[in-house]
């Protein structure tokens, strides 16, 4: 039996990575208020796993609810510098006041998954992965800025590692997948169990 996956996601960029594995989906998007859910989650003193957590499964459940019997893949990935949750920059200046705050130091990336059905949570998983940034000057963080389209940048944050967010590091530790926000080995692993 093949599954059938809804992801409640619209990122191009998942979708991508389900097909690379031979998981092939539909997008329907949670469209979740995701900004007032994290500040009421930081006021309860949540950390970033929990944060990232938590949405990935609001998303998949909040479409498996009218999805009967189907399959859907909440996912959701978070900063976390030393305790501090840093989610996608809003405006260039925020990205690179991000940038900024990031530079020369050591980061979580933090990626959760979670598999809803008829509403509920049946499985979740939650990898992280450690990067570094080198010490860049301001021209630097500025020219690199410039690269990138504001549709990437509002869609997938400061840095995708898929393309030229890679020079940004001086060592990456983890997995590409959790990186780009799909821990894949992860959900492949669940669902051949599902078979």
């Amino acid at each position: 039996m093949k599954n059938k996956i809804i992801l409640a996601s619209k990122s191009g960029v998942r979708k991508k990575i389900l097909n690379d594995n031979g998981i092939s989906c539909v997008v329907i998007p949670a469209n979740i208020d995701e900004d007032s859910i994290k500040e009421s989650l930081i006021q309860e003193n949540a950390t970033p796993r929990t944060i990232s957590k938590n949405l990935a499964e609001l998303k998949a459940n909040k479409i498996s609810e009218n999805k009967y019997n189907d399959l859907v893949l909440g996912a959701d990935s978070v900063i976390d510098l030393n305790g501090e949750l840093i989610s996608k920059p809003i405006s260039r200046n925020e990205a690179f006041k991000i940038l900024q705050k990031l530079n020369g130091k050591k980061h979580q990336l933090i990626s959760s998954v979670c598999i809803s059905k008829n509403g509920s949570m049946i499985w979740n998983s939650t990898d992280d992965a450690t990067l570094t940034m080198k010490q860049l000057n301001l021209d630097e963080i500025k020219s690199y800025l410039k690269k990138i389209k504001d549709k990437e940048l509002f869609a997938y944050g400061v840095y995708q590692i898929e393309a030229d967010g890679r020079s940004l590091f001086s060592k990456i530790e983890g997995d590409e997948n959790t990186i780009m926000g799909l821990p894949i080995k992860q959900i492949k692993e669940y669902l051949s169990k599902l078979k």
